[in-house]
């Protein structure tokens, strides 16, 4: 397993990307690897609504959802190091995704579409998908996204294999990420003594 630098726990972690990817399970094992809380934006928007992420769909529309989905996030990412795992559409509106990465150091859980269409298939709950053709739609949905969720700051593939398998390829990815971002800080002049 890769070390866990202080870096990784000074500091919130957003993982995105679409729907199925395994964003709450993989969330949910690095917090716990990280010892920190962990916090699903789903699960906290149907707290505060009282309803289904699929029923507050059907009710007010993804265009509510997605106001209440980023108020929720500006929320829970208020400086406190912890992991959040975001709703598949959470990153795609402007202001949503600035507020990720402006608070978070966002890590984008990408997966390949058999993977992702074996995982979605296994549950009726995902409002984008209740579509006749679910397979096309999913289609659409990562040529669209898939682009805007390569802005994150780290990118991890997430396919098939364990659980933990994933997590050590995050907690990897952003070591290398922080490595990466120190050696590119600009140094500073030391004043010269006189």
């Amino acid at each position: 397993m890769p070390p866990v630098n202080s870096a990784m726990r000074a500091r919130p972690i957003a993982l995105v990307g679409l729907m199925g990817v395994g964003k709450t399970t993989i969330g949910r094992r690095l917090a716990k690897q990280l010892e920190l809380p962990f916090f699903d934006s789903d699960d906290e928007i149907e707290n505060a609504s009282g309803r289904t992420v699929a029923g507050y769909f059907r009710d007010h529309g993804e265009e509510a959802f997605r106001e209440g989905e980023r108020r929720v996030i500006s929320r829970v990412l208020n400086g406190t190091p912890l992991i959040l795992a975001t709703g598949g559409g959470a990153f795609i509106p402007d202001a949503t995704r600035e507020i990720l990465q402006e608070r978070a150091l966002t890590v984008w859980l990408k997966g390949d579409f058999e993977t992702i269409m074996e995982r979605v298939t296994r549950k009726n709950t995902r409002p984008l998908l209740m579509v006749d053709d679910p397979r096309a739609k999913m289609q659409e949905l990562m040529d669209i996204r898939y682009p805007i969720y390569a802005t994150a700051h780290v990118t991890v593939k997430a396919g098939k294999g364990s659980h933990m398998s994933t997590v050590n390829k995050v907690l990897a990815a952003i070591n290398a990420y922080d490595a990466k971002t120190q050696t590119a800080l600009p140094r500073r002049n030391k004043p010269k003594s006189s």
